[in-house]
């Protein structure tokens, strides 16, 4: 019981270091928090922050972590009941759109520091970001376009970071009307021959 008591005990602490660590990047973003930041935030030494989290790197790949999962289990409820492969590209741009923009450490990234994300989404940065777009939402199209999952994944991933990084008023990602004339104007002719309820079958 002990054993498990500790373990426990250490889950809770790393998740309290994470949620530290998630509102001082809303507050100062990403360049500007140091680990003595994250650990006053949490209540804790800068040696147990280590104890869990050796250093700025493998602290921020958790938070991503437990942010992907997060967003996984939302798709998920997004696209459970869809038949159409309009309807769920639509509700996969929507539901990671509205992600970020509720996430008060992702906005701050966006408003104080985009070069964070451009270095995430081009160049060195971007085949890990997009093996890690594909890994997500491919799982969540399979149903509907088969073997073709991973390359819708990739482009629906790219339409969300294109809308983040230059948001256009006249024709917000956020309105439903404007997503659904975009999945079946430019997403779905590219998979199916025709936006049918069909399902392939994985």
């Amino acid at each position: 019981m002990a054993a498990l008591g500790g373990t426990t005990m250490g889950t809770v602490l790393s998740a309290r270091i994470l949620d530290a660590a998630r509102d001082c990047v809303a507050r100062v973003g990403v360049s500007k928090t140091t680990l003595d930041d994250v650990a006053r935030e949490a209540g804790c030494s800068r040696a147990t922050l280590y104890r869990h989290f050796a250093g700025t790197g493998p602290l921020f790949e958790a938070l991503i972590q437990r942010d992907l999962d997060r967003l996984d289990r939302r798709l998920a409820v997004a696209t459970a009941d869809l038949v159409y492969l309009a309807d769920v590209c639509a509700a996969v741009l929507t539901t990671g759109v509205e992600f970020v923009l509720d996430h008060a450490a992702l906005t701050t990234v966006l408003a104080v520091e985009p070069t964070v994300l451009l270095s995430a989404v081009s160049f060195d940065g971007s085949e890990l970001f997009f093996a890690r777009a594909r890994a997500l939402i491919a799982p969540h199209l399979w149903a509907h376009v088969g073997s073709d999952a991973e390359r819708l994944a990739e482009l629906l991933a790219r339409i969300a970071i294109s809308h983040l990084s230059s948001p256009r008023t006249e024709a917000p990602i956020s309105d439903p009307e404007v997503v659904q004339h975009l999945v079946r104007t430019y997403v779905v002719p590219g998979f199916v021959r025709e936006p049918t309820s069909e399902r392939v079958q994985p």
